[in-house]
């Protein structure tokens, strides 16, 4: 260690540039993680890629043996690593590398460029002046014993490192991807990797985008339109103007019409299916993938399924979407508000809210944080009714007769399904009882969900533009994931309320067509029969799932997550099974080769 770190290496002019380098990197980290998460400073790598970029930073004090060479370097360093910060504050990502080829855009949004400055981003300056003036009180020419030998030696050793831990984790692209397949930590990349880690992802991502095959996606889609055939209503049914989605998180539809120890779990939902203007369909088949939340919201909004080995909103956030709120908006001039207790960092939703169209967006800051559920500690689903009502109403986010699509975005029903005891129904109590410990947990939250709906619903059904409104209610995705097995095979009290199956229910409130619907189909299929309900038969994207209302409808899904067919295609020819199999890989490849940029 004395070898590789002694006095003589660091009370030295090479000493203070290294120092200065490694400052810089770490300042960015820092500057980073204050605008999205600090998760990233407890990755390993993080520390390794650091302090390896700080030493080959200094090769040019090094090869020439001047100050002022090394800090003009870092003053071209400093410029890189800012414009990344300033993109990220939009973006919560690193700049593309194909944007940099782009950057004279930037003299039309100069005032944009300002406002994305922050006060702490001076420490890259002050980090710079004290390089210089440390540096110019250390002698100009100091002897180092194999100063090359030693920092060879230690760029050797942690690259070694680096690669290891690539390795490790499926090689260089996969170890970055994967950071951006979990909600919290899609944001790192650019820190644990650098922005030159960044620079390289994106150049193997978009070698990727280039494979695509974009005639086959037509070719695709031409077939799946005759397949489909033109579903509309029937002649004589009006179909809806207004959209109201309300996503449950991880609401599963096995506990519907359910009761436990004598009573109703979901006492108000049940009342509202057995509504005559009501659309139920519980069978659902879960399509999210490792977006989770995010996927969900692509695959009811959008009609696509998830990206494979990626998660969309990270990975391709400005690829252009077609969706509900574009359709809604060409053919009724609808504004669409999303309104969600999360961060706008999380899943990097801000800037797919915008990719939607979404006009406006209500996130965790704009609520009153005053009843907390989960270890996140984030807004119960009664006080986000309550408040959003309110905001409604006193804030004339929809006036009566404007044509508007509202998407709420549930938290309370997240894993592991804990809610207060103070927001517990006293008449509802399964504690004691001898019910597993999740399955108790979630039907207690499951009811107190229930309960907290009427706030939302009876107030849109009190509106005098009720008749034009339809309500989506439906599960962002399933919620048991792994523990359903173990529930299923525990023979514990409440386990056979639980399905085997990861079905979400399809809650219609009045919708133009009331009906059960009893068979399986795809998340995938939701966005199609939206458009059925909406009088949108005409817009130029149909998604690549089924309308429920048509009579051509596979009745069977496949999950995205094991590839694994669930429901009954007897009967179809083997032509339309494979075509009606290949909707993930087309999906995939729309979203990657940006399809409806150009088509």
């Amino acid at each position: 260690m004395k070898w590789f770190f002694g006095a003589d290496l660091w009370k030295s002019r090479f000493g203070v540039m290294a120092a200065t380098c490694f400052l810089t990197m770490l300042w960015f980290v820092i500057d980073w993680c204050l605008g999205t998460t600090f998760r990233a400073m407890s990755i390993t790598e993080l520390w390794i890629n650091n302090l390896l970029a700080a030493l080959l930073l200094t090769l040019p004090f090094l090869l020439s043996r001047r100050v002022w060479i090394q800090l003009l370097c870092l003053v071209v360093v400093d410029c890189l690593l800012m414009a990344n910060l300033m993109y990220s504050r939009t973006y919560f990502t690193g700049i593309p590398f194909d944007s940099y080829f782009l950057a004279g855009n930037l003299k039309d949004f100069t005032a944009s460029v300002w406002d994305s400055l922050r006060w702490r981003d001076i420490g890259f300056v002050v980090i710079l002046i004290a390089g210089g003036i440390f540096s110019a009180r250390m002698p100009r020419e100091r002897h180092i014993p194999a100063l090359w030998l030693r920092y060879l030696s230690m760029v050797l050793i942690l690259g070694s490192a680096s690669l290891l831990c690539n390795l490790f984790r499926g090689g260089f692209y996969n170890a970055y991807d994967s950071l951006g397949r979990v909600a919290y930590t899609n944001s790192c990349g650019v820190p644990v990797y650098t922005v030159a880690g960044h620079i390289a992802f994106t150049i193997m991502d978009d070698n990727r985008k280039k494979n695509v095959d974009s005639q086959a996606i037509t070719d695709w889609l031409d077939k799946h339109a005759e397949y489909n055939g033109d579903v509309r209503l029937s002649d004589g049914v009006e179909p809806k103007m207004n959209l109201v989605i309300v996503l449950l998180e991880s609401f599963e539809s096995w506990q519907l019409e359910k009761s436990a120890d004598g009573k109703e779990i979901t006492p108000y939902i049940n009342s509202l299916l057995r509504d005559s203007t009501t659309f139920y369909a519980p069978y659902a088949l879960t399509q999210v993938d490792a977006g989770r939340s995010i996927d969900g919201q692509l695959l009811i909004t959008s009609g696509l399924l998830p990206t494979k080995g990626t998660v969309f909103s990270t990975r391709f956030p400005t690829s252009t979407y077609l969706t509900l709120n574009k359709a809604l908006k060409e053919k009724y001039g609808t504004e669409s508000i999303l309104l969600t207790v999360d961060q706008l960092i999380t899943w990097n939703m801000g800037v797919i809210a915008h990719s939607f169209g979404y006009d406006s967006i209500l996130e965790r800051s704009s609520w009153n944080n005053d009843e907390k559920v989960g270890k996140s500690r984030k807004l119960s689903d009664g006080s986000f009714f309550r408040q959003s009502v309110q905001k409604i109403e006193n804030d004339s986010l929809w006036l009566p007769g404007e044509p508007r699509m509202l998407t709420f975005v549930t938290y309370s029903g997240h894993n592991p399904f804990e809610l207060p005891d103070y927001l517990r129904d006293s008449e509802f109590d399964l504690r004691g009882k001898g019910y597993h410990p999740v399955v108790e947990n979630y039907l207690t939250m499951a009811h107190y969900t229930d309960s907290q709906l009427p706030t939302l619903i009876e107030y849109l059904r009190s509106r005098p533009d009720w008749n034009r409104t339809m309500v989506l209610i439906t599960g962002d995705h399933e919620g048991l994931a792994a523990q359903r097995q173990e529930i299923l095979e525990s023979g514990m009290k409440g386990a056979d309320l639980v399905s085997p199956g990861q079905y979400t229910p399809f809650i219609l409130l009045n919708a133009p067509v009331a009906m059960r619907y009893e068979q399986v189909f795809g998340q995938a299929d939701i966005y199609p029969t939206l458009l059925t309900m909406l009088g949108l038969h005409d817009y130029r994207w149909q998604g690549v799932g089924e309308s429920l209302c048509s009579p051509r409808k596979i009745p069977a899904a496949i999950s995205s997550m094991t590839g694994a067919l669930d429901g009954d295609t007897t009967g179809i020819s083997p032509d339309r099974l494979n075509h009606w199999s290949a909707a993930r890989d087309i999906s995939d490849a729309i979203i990657r080769s940006d399809y409806f940029v150009s088509h």
